[in-house]
């Protein structure tokens, strides 16, 4: 029923079916999905990409990889990963080493801290947004920020209230 052949150019063995090759394509890229259907509780974390379209309670630890959640998505969790894209809603902290997107269908309620952040026209956000070009700081170096000269720069903070 199965046979395996040679795949010069992939480098590895591929399975036939009855001769004929499947008609998808294998993705190369490791992103896992959170369907609509699931719900999890707990803390979750993965050395991949993560689509959420379903519903997460918890912590999300995705600190080298990138995290979206979709229009479907429900996050009632403290999230960490590299970068961030909000479709759906978010009830908790975020927090995006490099980026952190809000598409106009997000709703998130929590505070946001990042080193940029690109919010669309429609998105509903409540809470405060600290960014940071790095990683934060210990706290004993935040103190010695507080004591520079005023014209050098510190991290700004934006408040924001959806009413």
């Amino acid at each position: 029923m199965f046979k395996k052949t040679d795949d010069k150019e992939g480098g590895g063995a591929r399975p036939s079916f009855g001769g004929s090759e499947p008609s998808f394509e294998v993705r190369t890229r490791s992103v896992s999905v959170i369907g609509p259907t699931l719900k999890f509780k707990g803390e979750l974390s993965a050395n991949e990409d993560l689509i959420i379209e379903g519903q997460i309670e918890g912590r999300i630890a995705h600190q080298d990889k990138n995290l979206t959640v979709g229009k479907s998505g429900r996050v009632k969790a403290d999230i960490h990963a590299r970068e961030i894209e909000i479709q759906g809603r978010v009830d908790g902290d975020i927090r995006g080493d490099d980026i952190v997107k809000l598409a106009k269908s997000a709703v998130v309620n929590g505070n946001i801290q990042c080193g940029r952040i690109v919010m669309e026209d429609g998105a509903h956000f409540s809470g405060s947004i600290t960014m940071e070009a790095r990683a934060p700081k210990p706290a004993a170096q935040h103190a010695a920020d507080d004591e520079k000269p005023a014209g050098e720069k510190k991290p700004g903070k934006i408040t924001s209230v959806a009413g």
